[in-house]
């Protein structure tokens, strides 16, 4: 799950590939001979570094990580990435020099582990010495099952967990377990931890559907008798495990370049190859029919509940009540042109200019107006949790039967719930069924687009 307070990963990793990566390639150029080095090269080792990286988790360091298993990374990285060039010499170059491909293979992945550990190093300092990008953390259990990991916030400042209070359930456990929802809220508290043994099934759903509702990240110390039916994310602090309720795949740094060099790229086809058309012959239609301009602009809730303007075709005449109510079957409200533009979903094209500007993907949870987010979040539950992700022009819940109108509660239930299985289960294979299945539900037609 994203979270705004001291999540600096998003930054140090992207920095991280591209620091790496010219050193491998400035150092084949400066190490390597004129027939070792090319274009071809380059490509290959550029590549190779990157697969190898995502499936050793060479990039997936965590304030919690331990020294030894970075160690760990680093030599796994090096081995298969010596094996490679090795390989690559043998089959591709005459004459190669094998020495001299393990010397470079040696010097590049010194230099990269020794910035590696010492990026590690300075981070530790930084929020010891200097208090910067801390999470504020709260911890609820009894004393004898939270000692240990209060112990490990508070004498570990360099992790970078400010722990702010602790609430003890031995005493009126039903009203501490209400004052520490009041105080998470209240504190804009980042993470709660809870000793799963202290806690009945009930109050563990309650703390659940409280941290799913608050965007707030929850983490379980486990019962070692207990087994999980979730698909639990399991950590170490130190020694000590940690259980994280959900493993959201685009919190993953690579996941978010390729969803948005997808983004980019599809956008950038739809609005060359089909909106720079599209647009003034839609114009002319929209205007001889109705005043008013061509584009309507709505304020719609993003991710981490950001809000942003989202733009659609106006296929509607002007009216006061357009942030308000929803749009219904038969709704007068709507123009001719509108009508078929909303059936053939033509009036969605305007938002890869949203998805180009970064404040939607192409594939997500829909958005809905802010005064309808504000009414579902306290009615619906587990509603906000779509907010954890960047929302979408289309969405799996739009392609199962749920777009359009919200008739009853029903419909919002099972919106949220593809949109957490979506955001839990995301692959970009995914994402391109998604959209082929977008593409023949509007060919077909959908009796919802109206």
């Amino acid at each position: 799950m994203k979270n705004k307070t001291g999540r600096y990963s998003g930054y140090i990793r992207p920095f991280s590939y591209l620091l790496d990566l010219s050193i491998i390639n400035l150092f084949s150029y400066l190490m390597l001979s004129a027939d070792f080095f090319s274009l071809y090269f380059i490509a290959v080792i550029s590549l190779a570094w990157i697969i190898i990286a995502i499936n050793v988790g060479f990039y997936e360091v965590y304030r919690f990580t331990k020294v030894v298993t970075i160690l760990n990374k680093i030599v796994k990285q090096f081995t298969l990435f010596t094996i490679l060039c090795y390989a690559f010499s043998g089959f591709y170059v005459k004459n190669s020099d094998s020495q001299a491909t393990i010397e470079y293979t040696v010097v590049a992945m010194l230099i990269i582990a020794i910035i590696k550990i010492s990026i590690y190093y300075f981070l530790r300092k930084y929020r010891s010495l200097f208090g910067g990008n801390f999470r504020k953390v709260v911890i609820v259990g009894n004393v004898k099952s939270v000692e240990q990991l209060a112990d490990f916030f508070n004498e570990n400042p360099d992790y970078g967990y400010q722990l702010v209070k602790i609430f003890h359930l031995e005493e009126d456990k039903k009203s501490q377990i209400e004052a520490c929802f009041s105080f998470v809220v209240a504190e804009k508290i980042d993470e709660v931890y809870c000793a799963m043994r202290d806690l009945t099934n009930n109050q563990i759903n309650d703390f659940i559907d409280f941290t799913d509702n608050n965007l707030k990240i929850l983490k379980f110390l486990p019962d070692d008798k207990e087994f999980f039916g979730r698909n639990l994310k399991l950590d170490y602090y130190g020694y000590i495990p940690i259980v994280s309720m959900r493993d959201v795949p685009l919190d993953d740094v690579i996941n978010q370049v390729i969803k948005r060099t997808f983004d980019i790229v599809f956008s950038l086809a739809i609005i060359l190859g089909v909106l720079s058309w599209l647009i003034p012959i839609l114009a002319v239609f929209i205007k001889l029919e109705s005043r008013g301009p061509v584009f309507f602009k709505q304020k719609r809730n993003g991710l981490n509940y950001d809000e942003f303007n989202c733009y659609k075709f106006r296929s509607m005449t002007l009216n006061e009540i357009a942030d308000l109510e929803q749009v219904s079957k038969n709704d007068p409200r709507i123009t001719n042109t509108g009508r078929f533009m909303r059936k053939t979903s033509i009036d969605e094209l305007p938002q890869f200019f949203n998805v180009l500007l970064g404040d939607m993907s192409v594939v997500g949870p829909r958005p809905h107006m802010v005064s309808h987010t504000e009414m579902y979040a306290k009615r619906i539950d587990k509603f906000m949790v779509r907010h954890f992700i960047k929302p979408g022009i289309t969405g799996l819940a739009q392609t199962n039967g749920f777009r359009g109108e919200v008739e009853n509660d029903k419909d919002i239930i099972y919106r949220v719930k593809y949109d957490i299985f979506y955001m839990e289960n995301w692959s970009i294979l995914l994402d391109i069924k998604i959209i082929f299945m977008t593409v023949y539900n509007a060919i077909k037609g959908d009796k919802k687009a109206y």
